[in-house]
């Protein structure tokens, strides 16, 4: 399949964007523990404008497995596998925008359909992603969906002024056999 798939789970939908996605993004609250996380300069954050609302959903829409994070109606965040399928293989990276939804188990739901479609549908025999070490939220979330740990690019990523320590973590096909009986049930509708 080359174009993202609409993927429902439980709570969210994953799909292509949609035209009231920009005003979600626009109208979403940027906080600065987002922007640490995404490894943003927090020290002088520039006002999100709506040109800025429109190419992130531009930048969503030009890749071909990339979906926009639906909860409860509106637009929360992204997902997008990478692929490189020469060695069958993805980088995975994720990302919700909306503080207010942090906490409710989205990540992990997102994190385990994405890899379901990776693993079952794509037939990709490994998954990898980065994450900045002080992500614990994050990490954590990777850990219950299977991630592992493989090492750490030691102050690799400059931010705020500082180098700090990026994670790389990845997941197997043959280590999601083995979990995914414990993942929530995928239903993919196109």
């Amino acid at each position: 399949m080359n174009e993202s798939p609409l993927i429902k789970g439980n709570k969210v939908l994953l799909r292509k964007p949609i035209e009231s996605d920009v005003d979600d993004y626009f109208n979403c609250d940027r906080s600065k523990e987002l922007i640490r996380m995404y490894g943003g300069d927090t020290r002088n954050i520039k006002v999100l404008t709506m040109e800025d609302a429109k190419k992130f959903i531009e930048n969503i829409l030009s890749n071909k497995l990339e979906w926009c994070v639906e909860y409860e109606g509106r637009f929360i965040g992204q997902a997008r596998l990478t692929v490189n399928n020469y060695d069958c293989r993805a980088r995975y990276a994720i990302g919700l925008f909306d503080a207010s939804t942090w906490g409710k188990g989205l990540g992990t739901e997102i994190t385990q359909l994405v890899l379901k479609y990776a693993f079952e549908v794509l037939k990709l025999h490994r998954v990898d992603l980065r994450v900045l070490e002080y992500n614990h939220r994050a990490i954590a979330c990777y850990k219950k969906c299977g991630f592992i740990q493989e090492g750490v690019e030691r102050e690799g990523a400059l931010v705020e002024g500082r180098y700090e320590t990026d994670v790389m973590m990845s997941i197997l096909d043959n280590e999601y056999s083995v979990i995914k009986d414990n993942f929530i049930s995928m239903k993919l509708l196109n």
